[in-house]
């Protein structure tokens, strides 16, 4: 079970629920993945809705690779994600939000 008050996100990858985060561990490889900038960079482009499918292929291996699935973006690419294209974008926006939201 995912908990969204730790920046976890649950996704289903071929039939199984993993549950995702943003380390800080997870955030280096995905800069290093997109050559960003910046990581604000990464999520101005979620917010204007600009990002690209491999901007979100990233995000959610970076989120799977924080919550402890051992793969690699090729793998993530071969997967089936329940929901597809659809629900990894949504799963990605969400731990971008959940990573970066103010503290309570």
């Amino acid at each position: 079970m995912a908990n969204p008050w730790a920046g976890e996100v649950a996704l289903e990858l071929d039939g199984e629920t993993r549950v995702l985060k943003l380390t800080l561990g997870a955030l280096a490889e995905l800069e290093t993945w997109l050559r960003a900038e910046s990581l604000a960079d990464l999520v101005e482009r979620f917010e204007a809705g600009a990002f690209k499918s491999r901007d979100v292929l990233a995000l959610v291996c970076a989120g799977l690779r924080g919550g402890g699935w051992n793969g690699d973006l090729g793998d993530l690419a071969k997967a089936e994600i329940a929901g597809g294209p659809l629900e990894a974008a949504r799963v990605a926006a969400r731990l971008l939000a959940l990573a970066f939201r103010p503290p309570q």
